[in-house]
């Protein structure tokens, strides 16, 4: 496959999910609403819980005071697919693909913890067979949609002048050093896809050995 062929491969997979993303918030499904950070298991215990026996499968996200969502990958060919569950995060196939990791989850469901992050928080990831990875945020970025339902939608950064296609995105928040993405819509002016919400995270032997990290 050329490079030609596997930009027009990743741009038609990014309008898949954007789309998808769009097309369900306007038609959100009925849920209760996630429990208060108070009865977040303990880590051991979540751990335990989400684990499977595979190696490589990212199974669990846990972020103290904040986060415990068991994490399901997505079905072959469906860069589009977010989990319906409330509780669950789904990870971004197509991030894989370029050495990063993807979490996605609906505004009104699990991704409403997403917007409780903050930079400083460690993340630490549990794989299938109970080893761990840790991360610490160090960026919070939102972006206004401004054709909320097109996949093909620009957006507007809401701290300072920047407007990026949706292909420069993309790259912005999936691309780069290897990275944890969080990824769900905001909600503005009575419109659940108004805008999207990323929040990155690095590995944290990073933080530790350089004292920051940007992308």
């Amino acid at each position: 496959m050329t490079l030609k062929q596997k930009n027009s491969r990743l741009f038609l997979n990014l309008s898949l999910l954007l789309f998808t993303l769009a097309s369900l918030w306007l038609n959100p499904i009925s849920a209760l609403a996630m429990g208060n950070t108070a009865s977040l298991p303990a880590f051991t215990d979540f751990s335990k819980s989400v684990q499977n026996g595979q190696k490589d499968v990212l199974r669990g996200i846990y972020v103290t005071d904040a986060l415990a969502l068991p994490v399901i990958q997505q079905p072959a060919s469906s860069a589009g697919y977010v989990s319906n569950k409330d509780g669950e995060a789904t990870q971004f196939g197509m991030a894989s693909q370029y050495g990063n990791i993807g979490l996605l989850a609906h505004n009104h469901l699990a991704g409403k913890s997403f917007a409780q992050l903050t930079v400083g928080q460690e993340v630490r990831l549990v794989y299938g067979d109970g080893h761990v990875e840790y991360f610490v945020i160090t960026e919070i970025l939102k972006y206004q949609a401004l054709q909320p339902t097109s996949p093909y939608s620009s957006f507007k950064n809401l701290n300072k002048e920047e407007t990026l296609t949706a292909e420069q995105m993309f790259k912005r928040v999936y691309l780069g050093d290897h990275h944890v993405t969080f990824q769900t819509c905001i909600e503005a002016n009575g419109n659940l896809s108004w805008g999207r919400l990323f929040v990155i995270a690095v590995p944290k032997q990073i933080m530790q050995t350089s004292g920051q990290q940007s992308y």
